[in-house]
């Protein structure tokens, strides 16, 4: 709290930004060009003034051009024995001052307890995939929309068969058929608590004529964690689906296979269409999520809270 004596704090530190800038969240180290969201928040944390260097840990890493309506990371910050620590409040203001990129916001942070971890604690993830059909080419969609998700020339998409095809999708599975090479995780098992697939609004910044003629659909997956582009792989066969190129029962052989070379599961669907929607803990409440945020405990005096 703001009142708390000097020394060091930890912080979970909720933040949003456009990833159509970014070379991912993860920041770039050494003398590349390429910069992570990750620079810029330990940029602007940086010039707080803090006695030890500043380095965040991302709860949900995201590829180049993959946005976030809300992540996380933890941060530890130390001041002078004489100084008080950060109030959340204040923290957030002072981290929004300093950010040198219009597209990242600070949205909300909390006081956690010193083995508090962004990422191992983290009790759910919800990613969202937003599609547009009724595109002959990618032109025709809105220059408002045009890096927020990806435009289908098809005029429709099969919506039963797709959430039929996502119902063998749940629960807790072998997701290796939708795993990229490179994931550094050791075991291809998930748990899929909710896949939801559904048309969505258009919203206010389309002309009439495109309103006419464009329909939105987005894709929602909820886990505790997912494998190395598991949600765009999905993403990928349940649009299969849609388009009439696969049927339901194939997506249960396809995952059922655990072969991430076959010719559907293999690819992967544009980034810009995807967005890590929230991350939950036990005891706060993302600003991504359903709900007040504002009931959301301070946990610094909960050793081993989650």
């Amino acid at each position: 709290m703001g009142s708390a004596a000097g020394g060091r704090a930890r912080y979970l530190v909720y933040f949003q930004y456009v990833g159509t800038h970014f070379n991912g969240v993860a920041a770039v180290r050494g003398t590349q060009r390429a910069v992570g969201v990750q620079n810029y928040l330990e940029e602007a944390a940086g010039r707080l003034n803090c006695l030890a260097p500043v380095r965040f840990t991302i709860s949900s890493r995201t590829d180049a051009g993959v946005h976030a309506l809300s992540n996380a990371a933890h941060v530890d910050l130390e001041r002078g024995p004489d100084q008080p620590a950060f109030s959340p409040e204040v923290l957030v203001q002072a981290l929004n001052t300093h950010l040198r990129h219009p597209a990242i916001r600070v949205l909300q942070a909390f006081r956690v307890s010193s083995d508090f971890h962004a990422r191992h604690h983290a009790t759910a993830r919800t990613y969202v995939y937003r599609l547009a059909t009724g595109c002959s080419q990618a032109e025709e969609l809105s220059v408002f929309e045009r890096h927020l998700c990806w435009p289908l020339r098809a005029h429709s998409l099969d919506l039963p068969a797709m959430q039929e095809a996502a119902r063998h999708l749940l629960g807790t599975h072998d997701f290796s058929a939708f795993q990229s090479a490179g994931s550094p995780s050791s075991s291809p098992v998930r748990t899929m608590r909710r896949v939801a697939v559904a048309p969505s609004p258009s919203g206010p910044l389309l002309l009439p004529m495109e309103s006419r003629k464009l329909q939105f659909w987005s894709l929602e997956f909820e886990s505790q964690s997912f494998l190395y582009r598991q949600v765009r792989r999905m993403t990928a066969v349940l649009v299969a689906v849609g388009l009439g190129t696969l049927t339901p029962a194939q997506v249960k052989e396809i995952l059922d296979s655990r072969d991430p070379r076959g010719k559907y599961q293999a690819r992967v669907v544009p980034a810009h269409g995807l967005f890590l929607k929230s991350v939950h803990y036990g005891g706060l409440e993302d600003p991504g999520a359903a709900g007040d945020p504002g009931h959301a405990q301070d946990l610094a005096a909960a050793p081993g809270s989650t």
